[in-house]
């Protein structure tokens, strides 16, 4: 195999002898790395992760030489197929990422290319800076892919595009000449022949380049002229790495926004809405932002309608955000505004959690949009196009009439305020890419109609370089091209995009992925049952590559520990798909690349929720295991923690063998043998058994004490409920013979057998609450460790003995409790994934709730008014969240619930690291370990003598045991040590 002209095996060679930093052709790597966030799938031959600019440069030596195409890469968030290459690919953002200098006096900062935006952001902060354009991406796209692109962001319209931002770039073209990009006199003599084609193009310069903010697509050689500046630096932002490779760069700052307002306009719809921004725009906001109403519609479906503040009516919305040096100019500015929106739904929003809501909202519009109300995938490809603000509406409306004719569908959004609109469709791309060429080629007649740009702030890169020749004239066009070859003659610059363009419906990555449907089908029942669609959720918006800190998500665990793309939600996707197109990642499920994907991945399910796609790694996870393994031998580890309910059960169901059990396996050299013996780490310590299980408990001495009721699923008609009737004031009450409304508390496998004293304290705390407790008088397994351990056989069956448990109390009303986060979780959704046609797995999911969510409801189901909560003012608790419950049912409830109770606390955002089973296995150890100093860790060296660990998860409570010798307590142990006359001692950490 040849690239250029040398064999691929001497470029790898080269390279390794050239370069410090990893060099890497694997299979796995090259399969990461063979799509960024757009439709095109372009295999590199080499991934090289330089570590400084010398060895930048000697990529780039290496590749001229050798006559190698080199594409350089950042986050790999480009949705039009600019940073993927048949090459060499250059990834700059693991550790050419550095903020060199910032200058407060003059305003700005020198950096790397690698560098995230937000990382300059948190950076320029103390100074009272940043830097003007945005991105939605910002918290994992990179300065040189903003560069490279020309970003703009939702405050573009009052700081300007990045080409506006950009003082001088440090860059080498592909003849290997190294210089400094800036303005003024002589700056294009540093390539020979450049003033030159611009002085004999300056004609059509001036008249088709340009015309207006948001006309990004092709060279913006406007920036060339006398008039333009004759800025270098400008001109080659947005020109995609296809001239010049960027070193680093100085960029300008502005002052942060003091007060800033959030207007909510609501308008019957979107091109009503986008008529109204010319008069917005003479109020000088800071941004004019359009949004589809179904966008928001499917926040409130995927994540409550809690997720969504009370918005004004309205079928489109316009988020206008405008400043001032105090918050009262803001909202006089505001209202001001207000008044000439043409449209009386208002809503205005102070800074604070509602204004940052919608923002959230706004950020996740590119994975938000990439599902039709109908639930049919949406592509990128005419994702960014612009016209002229005051053409707005009616291009609109005549885009909306194209894509009927085409009977395609997106969810409209975008920077309203400069023309730009974002817009994801879905093509039916399954099979052909030729809808998507139909609709692009009248997409780009009707935009350029309009005046406008095919791109507006993400480049053209392989969606739209073909089409330039619509916008533009044949001597524009030749312009082009004549700039490409003088700075790169031998088109070894990323090829194939602007000059010389790969074809539209070339190289698609979705077209060429078999369907997994007929062979296997996917046990999950979503997506069609089909493995290839679900994994093709995953568009590479990259937000699981995004710091957790400065997002407060849970996404995604390992990446946060090992920054290597791997080891991202967007990485493992890239595999699977890559396992789906059959060729370069050609053993199937059992192929070996897969499993590396797979290996660190926690299960942790952050991804079903803080992933805007809605991808669930922990889903496909259980798949590949199911198929690789179904009717062979497991590891030993499948065995030793999948079967852990059973082992658990066994031994406590015995009298007196949980205590010989402890006993011995306290002996370390015995534990570090069963430990090893089990593919586990042997740096991990083993569970203790309860020598008195709950349910044991319950049918004796509680069903006695009268403390619990054990009761069948026979009885499950019969117990009586309450009967909910309206007060005088209009609220729901409680009334009828029955003083204790009944609650089912299912004990897991874990709390069962494991942690007894988190039930018995909920039986103290429901039973405070005036609930009649009842327990059912069979285990029901949720199945979860062999869900995670991929015998999804067996989790089936587990579950289907559940619901025959469950399901009469569910089905008759009655509120079921689960204690173990990630154990409800399974109950709320891989329930009903897994068992998609059973009525009772529908019943169970609606009735069940966590302790906080059944204490924080109204009457009848809630205890309402009867109950005063405990005083937890004296609490002072480092709060872990445990990643299911974060994912699947919200922590909202239970903070809810403890500012309610007057505890002072800190919610951790980001895993423990145990996750169950992940943190046990044997080559788990360390990450689990560096997942833990991310967030839980570092909290409880910093706690305060005194100060609760509240964390209701058993891995959560198991790991800071394990690594910090602290005891965590459950929320229903918090709570039950409050109770009036309370026998158990206050927690301490």
């Amino acid at each position: 195999m040849t690239t250029g002209t040398t064999d691929v095996r001497d470029v790898v060679h080269a390279l390794r002898d050239a370069v410090r930093g990893d060099v890497d052709d694997s299979t796995r790597r090259r399969a990461e790395y063979s799509t960024d966030a757009s439709n095109y799938r372009v295999v590199p031959q080499v991934v090289v992760f330089p570590r400084d600019t010398d060895d930048v440069l000697a990529a780039l030596a290496v590749a001229r030489e050798t006559g190698t195409p080199l594409t350089s890469r950042g986050g790999g968030t480009s949705v039009a197929g600019n940073a993927v290459g048949p090459g060499v690919v250059l990834d700059f953002s693991r550790h050419v990422n550095r903020v060199l200098e910032i200058d407060p006096e003059a305003r700005t900062a020198r950096v790397e290319p690698g560098v995230v935006m937000s990382h300059l952001q948190a950076a320029a902060a103390p100074h009272g800076l940043r830097f003007g354009p945005d991105p939605s991406t910002q918290a994992r796209a990179t300065l040189g892919g903003m560069i490279g692109n020309n970003a703009c962001g939702p405050r573009a319209v009052a700081f300007g595009r990045t080409a506006d931002n950009v003082v001088d770039l440090d860059v080498v073209d592909g003849t290997g000449r190294r210089f400094t990009a800036r303005a003024g006199a002589g700056a294009l003599d540093v390539v020979p022949g450049l003033d030159a084609l611009v002085r004999s193009h300056l004609d059509v310069i001036r008249t088709e380049l340009g015309r207006f903010t948001r006309q990004v697509s092709g060279y913006s050689l406007e920036h060339l002229t006398p008039e333009g500046g004759t800025d270098l630096a400008k001109a080659l932002v947005g020109t995609e790495g296809t001239l010049v490779t960027l070193l680093g760069a100085t960029v300008r700052l502005v002052p942060v926004p003091s007060a800033p307002v959030l207007v909510v306009l609501g308008y019957p719809d979107m091109p009503t809405a986008a008529d109204a921004v010319p008069a917005l725009l003479a109020h000088r906001p800071l941004a004019v932002e359009g949004m589809d109403a179904r966008l928001v519609d499917v926040v409130r479906r995927v994540k409550g309608a809690s997720a969504v503040p009370d918005l004004p009516p309205g079928a489109g919305w316009m988020m206008v955000e405008v400043g001032g040096d105090t918050l009262d100019e803001a909202l006089a500015t505001a209202h001001a505004l207000a008044a000439d929106a043409g449209t009386d739904a208002v809503a205005v929003f102070p800074p604070g959690p509602q204004a940052a809501a919608m923002w959230r909202i706004r950020e996740d519009g590119a994975g938000l949009g990439g599902r039709t109300p109908s639930g049919a995938q949406a592509w990128p490809g005419f994702e960014d196009s612009a016209v002229p603000p005051d053409r707005l509406g009616g291009y609109l409306r005549d885009l909306e009439a194209l894509m009927a004719d085409h009977h395609v569908d997106g969810l409209a959004y975008g920077h309203f305020g400069d023309g730009c609109v974002h817009l994801r469709i879905d093509m039916p791309m399954e099979r052909s890419g030729d809808p998507l060429r139909a609709f692009m080629e009248d997409a780009a007649r009707l935009v350029a109609s309009h005046g406008g740009s095919l791109s507006g702030e993400h480049g053209d890169g392989r969606a739209r370089s073909e089409l330039l020749p619509v916008m533009y004239s044949a001597r524009t066009i030749d312009l082009f091209g004549a700039v490409k070859d003088l700075f790169d003659p031998r088109d070894l610059l990323n090829p194939g995009v602007l000059v010389r363009p790969a074809a539209l419906d070339a190289d698609l990555r979705r077209p060429a992925a078999r369907s997994l449907l007929a062979s296997t089908g996917f046990s999950f029942g979503h997506d069609g049952g089909d493995m290839t669609t679900a994994v093709h959720r995953c568009v590479g918006v990259g937000k699981c590559r995004a710091d957790t800190r400065a997002t407060g998500g849970f996404m995604c665990p390992s990446y946060q520990a090992t920054k290597d793309e791997k080891d991202s939600t967007r990485g493992r996707a890239r595999v699977l798909q890559e396992m789906a197109n059959g060729t370069l990642v050609s053993r199937g499920w059992s192929s070996p690349e897969v499993h590396d994907a797979l290996d660190l991945c926690l299960s942790c399910k952050a991804c079903s929720s803080d992933c805007p796609a809605g991808v669930d790694m922990a889903q496909y996870k259980s798949e590949v295991l199911h198929r690789t393994y179904q009717g062979r031998l497991r590891p030993v580890n499948h065995y030793a923690l999948g079967w852990l309910p059973r082992w658990a059960r066994l031994v406590t169901g015995v009298p007196g063998l949980a205590a010989l059990a402890n006993a011995v396996l306290g002996i370390r050299p015995v534990a570090k043998a069963v430990l090893a013996l089990g593919g586990m780490d042997t740096r991990r310590k083993m569970v203790r058994f309860a020598p008195v299980p709950f349910r044991a408990w319950a049918r004796q001495t509680g069903r006695r004490s009268g403390d619990v009721r054990v009761v069948g699923s026979r009885d499950a008609a019969t117990v009586e409920l309450p009967a909910a009737t309206t007060g005088t004031d209009g609220t729901p009450a409680t009334t009828g013979t029955q003083a204790r409304p009944p609650v089912l508390l299912w004990t897991d496998s874990f709390s069962d057998t494991l942690a007894p004293t988190v039930p018995h304290a909920a039986v103290a705390v429901l039973r405070d609450a005036g609930y009649d407790v009842l327990v059912p008088d069979h285990d029901a397994c949720c199945g979860l460790t062999w869900i995670s351990t991929g015998q999804l056989d067996g989790a089936r069956h587990q579950l289907t003995h559940l619901l025959e448990v469950l399901g009469p109390f569910a089905v008759n009303g009655i509120p079921i409790v689960g204690l173990e986060p990630s154990c409800t979780a399974v109950l709320r959704s891989d329930l009903l994934d897994l068992l998609p046609d059973d009525p009772r797995a529908v019943a169970v999911a609606r009735e069940t709730r966590t302790l906080a969510e059944l204490l924080t409801a109204p009457a009848p189901i809630g205890p309402g008014d009867r109950w005063q909560l405990p005083d937890l003012s004296d609490v002072t608790a480092v709060v872990q969240p445990h990643c299911h419950h974060h994912s699947v049912m919200t922590f909202t409830p239970d903070r809810q619930l403890l500012t309610a109770a007057g505890a002072t606390f800190s919610a951790l955002a980001g895993c423990c690291g145990l996750a169950g089973n992940f943190g046990m296995e044997k080559g788990h150890y360390d990450v689990s370990v560096a997942v833990a100093e991310g967030a839980l860790l570092p909290a409880l060296r910093d706690a305060a003598p005194g100060d609760v660990y509240l964390a209701d998860g058993y891995s959560c409570r198991t790991q800071a045991e394990q690594l910090a010798g602290v005891q965590g307590v459950h929320l229903a142990e918090l709570l039950a040590s409050h109770l009036p006359r309370a026998d158990a001692s206050e927690p301490t950490a």
